[in-house]
């Protein structure tokens, strides 16, 4: 027994210094990004329900299991460069999620503003908070949408009839 406790004590502490390592690095992005976090967001207003005639599929990853699109009717630039939309992502089964949702390119941010219901309605998010987009595995549909359609660096890559008609025509910006 006397010889797990030095082992005990030096993963412990391992783990403390990755533990603080990983918050000041945190710390570190937070505050470059602070002065965008702090910018006012004009009001969102939630769109109607996606129809299907209106979907526009978009291609994420050769690895992805899931088909997604965007509701060309949805689609809206704020005056503060946030892209928002609907996205639906359906299963090869045929069960979907809708999210409204919006991308801020300054940041290469998201944001979820609320979740689509059977009867066409939404659900408000709880959360309030912006995350950031990670470009990982089949689930990249985020990263796909800022590098492909949304955004040229940190900048939104034209007005609404712009994006639209990039991803209708499956022209990606690269």
């Amino acid at each position: 027994m006397m010889c797990k406790r030095p082992q005990t004590m030096a993963l412990g502490l391992v783990l403390l210094v990755a533990g603080t390592a990983g918050h000041a690095q945190q710390s570190t992005a937070a505050d470059a990004q602070a002065p965008v976090a702090a910018q006012a967001e004009s009001e969102v207003t939630l769109p109607a329900a996606p129809q299907k005639a209106s979907l526009l599929p978009f291609y994420v990853s050769p690895t992805a299991t899931l088909d997604f699109a965007i509701d060309a009717k949805s689609l809206s630039v704020s005056p503060e460069g946030i892209v928002r939309y609907t996205l639906v992502i359906t299963s090869k089964a045929g069960a979907s999620n809708i999210s409204y949702e919006g991308i801020r390119c300054s940041s290469s941010e998201k944001k979820l503003y609320a979740t689509g219901k059977p009867d066409g309605g939404w659900t408000p998010s709880r959360r309030d908070a912006w995350s950031p987009i990670w470009d990982v595995g089949a689930n990249r549909q985020h990263a796909a949408l800022v590098k492909d359609y949304f955004c040229e660096g940190k900048t939104v890559a034209g007005k609404a009839d712009t994006i639209i008609d990039r991803i209708r025509t499956k022209k990606p910006l690269k």
